[in-house]
C-alpha cells in the first residue's frame, strides 16, 4: 500500500485548555505520545505538524524538532490555509488529517480508515462523519486536489476554521464517506479526545494504567473502562463543542 502523509494540527492558544499538547505524562508531552502512536500505522510516512506563526507556538516547534517529524507555520484561525500548506509544502497527494487533542488515538483504526479509503475513488473519508466510534479517535482521509478545490470555494469563517467542514457539507461536490465501528469500539458517547482538564485525568489515567505501554488499542482502553466504570465520571460532564 503507497505510504500516506499525515498532518496534526496543534497550536498552544487553545480557548478550553491552553497548552493542552504539551501538557506530560511521566515527562513525555500530549503531542509526543500521540505521534508515537501514529507512526505505528504502517501506511504513514512522513508526519507533519501544522502549527502557527504565533510566537506561542515555537514550544510546539520545537518538540517537532525534538521528535524528528516536520512542522508547517500558517494562520492561527485559518486552519484550511494552514493544513493545505502543509500538505502543498510536503507534496501530500493523498493524506491522513489529524488534531492534536487526540492523543489516544488508535493506530489500528487509522489503518482501517486508510484501507476504506482506498477501496474507492472518494475524496474524503472519516470516522466521525457520524459519530460511531470514541470521540478521540478521529481520522480523515482526504486528497490534497479536494482539500485546494474546497479552500477555493469557501471564504466562510466557520469552515476555514475547521479544516474539513465545507467538504463534508457539500457531498454533492464531493465523494465522501463515513467509516462505522465495528459493534465492539461502538462508543459515541465516551469522550476521549482532550478538551478540558478533567479529559487530561482521564487520559493520564489511561496511560498509566498501560505504561510503559504505547501500543494499548482502542478495545483495551474500552475493556479498562468497562471494567472501571467510575473512571468515567472523571470528564463525564465536559461540554463537547461539537464536531468539526
Amino acid at each position: 500500500m503507497k505510504v500516506l502523509g499525515c498532518t496534526i494540527e496543534a497550536r498552544m492558544n487553545s480557548s478550553r485548555l491552553p497548552g493542552k499538547v504539551m501538557m506530560e505524562i511521566n515527562g513525555r508531552s500530549m503531542l509526543d505520545l500521540m505521534i508515537s502512536r501514529v507512526r505505528m500505522a504502517p501506511e504513514i510516512g512522513v508526519i507533519v505538524v501544522a502549527t502557527t506563526i504565533h510566537e506561542n507556538d515555537d514550544e510546539i516547534v520545537e518538540e517537532a524538532k525534538k521528535l524528528g517529524v516536520g512542522f508547517f507555520r500558517g494562520s492561527e484561525h485559518d486552519v484550511l490555509s494552514r493544513v493545505l500548506g502543509a500538505a502543498n509544502e510536503n507534496k501530500f497527494e493523498e493524506f491522513v488529517a489529524l488534531t492534536g487533542d487526540c492523543p489516544l488515538i488508535d493506530p489500528v483504526v487509522i489503518s482501517k480508515v486508510i484501507a476504506e479509503f482506498k477501496k474507492g475513488k472518494i475524496d474524503y473519508i472519516s470516522n466521525a462523519l457520524i459519530r460511531s466510534y470514541p470521540d478521540g479517535m478521529d481520522t480523515q482521509v482526504l486528497t490534497r486536489k479536494a482539500l485546494k478545490k474546497s479552500s477555493e470555494l469557501t471564504n466562510d469563517i466557520i469552515e476555514r476554521e475547521h479544516v474539513t467542514l465545507h467538504i463534508c457539507r457539500n457531498p454533492q461536490i464531493f465523494q465522501i464517506q463515513n467509516f462505522s465501528a465495528p459493534d465492539e469500539l461502538l462508543w459515541p458517547e465516551l469522550g476521549l479526545t482532550l478538551d478540558q482538564i478533567e479529559d487530561f485525568n482521564l487520559i493520564r489515567n489511561i496511560y498509566e494504567f498501560f505504561w510503559p505501554r504505547l501500543d494499548f488499542s482502542c478495545l483495551e482502553i474500552i475493556a479498562y473502562l468497562k471494567q472501571n466504570p467510575d473512571l468515567l465520571s472523571i470528564n463525564g460532564l465536559v461540554n463537547r463543542k461539537g464536531d468539526k
